[in-house]
C-alpha cells in the first residue's frame, strides 16, 4: 500500500535522481546500493536490491582484521619483499 511522503527528487540532465536522505536510510542504502525500479500499474515503486550492503559484505568476507604493525615492521617486510623480487639466481 502506498505511503504518501513530502519528499521530492528532480532529474538531472544525465538522468539521474537524489533519493531523499529519510528514503536512504529507511532503505538502508549507501553508496553503490542497487536499486530496481518495478513498473505496477499506476505507480512505479523503487525498492533496495539485494538484502545486504556492500559494506555488510566486506566485513562478512573479511572478519578478521590484519594485525598492526609498526614503522620499522612494515619497512622490513617492504624490503624482504624487494630484496626477493629482485633476486639474481
Amino acid at each position: 500500500m502506498p505511503t504518501k511522503s513530502n519528499d521530492k527528487s528532480k532529474l538531472t540532465a544525465q538522468a539521474q535522481v537524489s533519493v531523499p536522505a529519510a528514503v536512504r536510510r529507511r532503505l538502508g542504502l549507501s553508496p553503490g546500493s542497487m536499486m530496481v525500479w518495478e513498473d505496477i500499474g499506476e505507480y512505479v515503486v523503487v525498492r533496495r536490491l539485494g538484502a545486504h550492503t556492500s559494506a555488510a559484505i566486506h566485513d562478512a568476507l573479511f572478519e578478521r582484521k590484519p594485525a598492526r604493525k609498526s614503522l620499522k615492521e612494515l619497512k622490513a617486510g617492504i624490503a624482504a619483499h624487494v630484496r626477493k623480487r629482485h633476486a639474481r639466481d
